[in-house]
């Protein structure tokens, strides 16, 4: 199961996150989403664990406990949607609206 670890302290290591979650059962990888700039902890990460039972009894233990001074938000990890629009953008492709030169008209 992909557990969703939410509103994690900045300080918070992988590592750690791994061992609070082990308490509950094998844990087979955990990420901390980290800004591709500045290579900080963007606060959330996940952690996947094989047995739905262990992970059902973490989700249900560390939900709402403190974790280096945050309280955890933990509860199951959506699946990440495939055809999932990305970016701003819309309104007409073109040169950006005006139209043709002065002059006189031709009729």
């Amino acid at each position: 199961m992909n557990i969703y670890a939410g509103n994690l302290a900045r300080q918070t290591t992988e590592e750690e996150l791994k061992a609070v979650f082990e308490e509950f059962g094998q844990v087979t990888s955990v990420t901390i989403i980290k800004d591709k700039f500045s290579g900080e902890s963007r606060g959330f990460g996940f952690v996947e664990m094989p047995s739905r039972a262990e992970a059902q009894a973490a989700l249900n233990s560390l939900n709402g406990k403190d974790l280096n001074g945050r309280v955890l938000n933990v509860n199951e990890a959506l699946p990440r949607a495939e055809n999932r629009k990305r970016g701003g953008g819309g309104g007409r492709s073109g040169s950006g609206g005006r139209r043709g030169g002065g002059g006189k008209r031709p009729w």
